[in-house]
């Protein structure tokens, strides 16, 4: 598909949205989605979420009780409630100290005590967003154990997420370990259903790409009449994609997705003060912007993006306002050409 929309009149908003994604940056996203769920507004909203996670109360958790990383899980979670305030701050809790239970937040023990009553962590997922009244769906990228394999450009190969990030080296390829993993069942269905597909933000390897590796899910990403936008990142990565820009990063997920996938980039357009840009460059890191580079073939949705945080992270209204804008300039184009191509036919016949 050339990710051109379904023939008809458009809605205001996109009915069907689904953002895929992990870490930090999917969150940011949904919890921007979240106030445009309405009887006019977004009716099905639904978060496909990485599951490679091997650090922390995650890490520790696949390791002693043999679930699947519930952290991103979390995140999304409290992304979504409604419950806002009580249920939320309860499942975002963290326990101090690193024996025991220290280390690990609520919502990470809760999902897990959950997966061992129900034996499933999806419905663990389920019963959390019950809980939580979420305003849309979370599924898991896939249910199975599964690793990040790297594979570097010196021939070095990493396994596992958080030795990834520690290694130094550009990556060739990242593969999953097993490699035939399969979709959580509802996620290639929703992904070809959608009005809309967010990729990004979030770290390049480990947040954005694994999820293009379950079996089913990059074919349908390339396959969906749905607009596909994808959302830069605010500033580039330490290790493992820390030399690469933004035109990088979607030839990145192109190669692992086997074929285009981004029909439209939001990116910043807001300076970053320069203490911000010292305080990055210290720690090895530099902001993102669009260089121009194949400019042509993506068109660019530009706003500022910036949150009011220390750290740059994504304002997530701002963001919502930027996939809303790279709706309503995707769904004019294509009522432009599907006007354009009936004037054809008329003068034709």
């Amino acid at each position: 598909m050339t990710g051109f929309p379904r023939a008809g009149t458009f809605p205001a908003v996109p009915r069907r949205v689904v953002a895929l994604g992990g870490g930090t940056g999917l969150p940011i996203v949904l919890a921007g989605l979240r106030s445009m769920v309405g009887d006019n507004g977004i009716q099905n909203l639904v978060a496909i979420v990485t599951m490679t996670d091997d650090g922390g109360s995650s890490g520790r958790l696949r390791k002693t009780r043999g679930v699947p990383p519930p952290g991103d899980i979390r995140n999304c979670l409290v992304a979504l409630a409604s419950e806002q305030e009580l249920l939320s701050g309860i499942f975002q809790h963290r326990y101090g100290g690193d024996e025991g239970i220290g280390g690990h937040s609520l919502g990470n023990l809760i999902l897990t005590a959950l997966a061992e009553q129900t034996g499933s962590f999806l419905k663990a997922v389920e019963t959390s967003s019950r809980v939580l009244r979420t305003v849309g769906r979370i599924l898991p990228a896939t249910l199975q154990d599964v690793s990040l394999e790297a594979e570097f450009e010196d021939g070095g190969r990493v396994v596992g997420e958080t030795a990834i990030v520690a290694r130094a080296g550009r990556i060739k390829c990242m593969r999953l370990q097993p490699p035939d993993v399969d979709p959580t069942p509802g996620v290639v269905q929703a992904i070809r259903e959608a009005d809309m597909v967010v990729l990004g933000p979030g770290s390049l390897y480990t947040s954005q790409v694994p999820h293009l590796m379950v079996q089913g899910v990059s074919q349908a990403i390339r396959d969906t009449g749905a607009l596909r936008v994808m959302v830069g990142n605010l500033v580039s990565e330490h290790g493992e994609a820390a030399d690469l820009d933004l035109l990088d990063h979607v030839r990145v997920m192109t190669e692992h997705a086997g074929g285009r996938i981004v029909d439209r980039l939001l990116v910043n357009s807001e300076p970053v003060d320069v203490e911000t840009c010292e305080r990055y460059r210290n720690e090895g890191a530099i902001p993102l912007y669009w260089t121009g580079g194949g400019e042509q073939s993506i068109p660019m949705i530009r706003r500022n993006l910036l949150g009011d945080d220390e750290k740059l992270r994504h304002d997530p209204a701002a963001t919502a306002r930027g996939l809303l804008e790279a709706w309503e300039e995707w769904t004019s184009a294509a009522e432009t050409t599907a006007g354009t191509e009936t004037r054809g036919l008329e003068e034709r016949s």
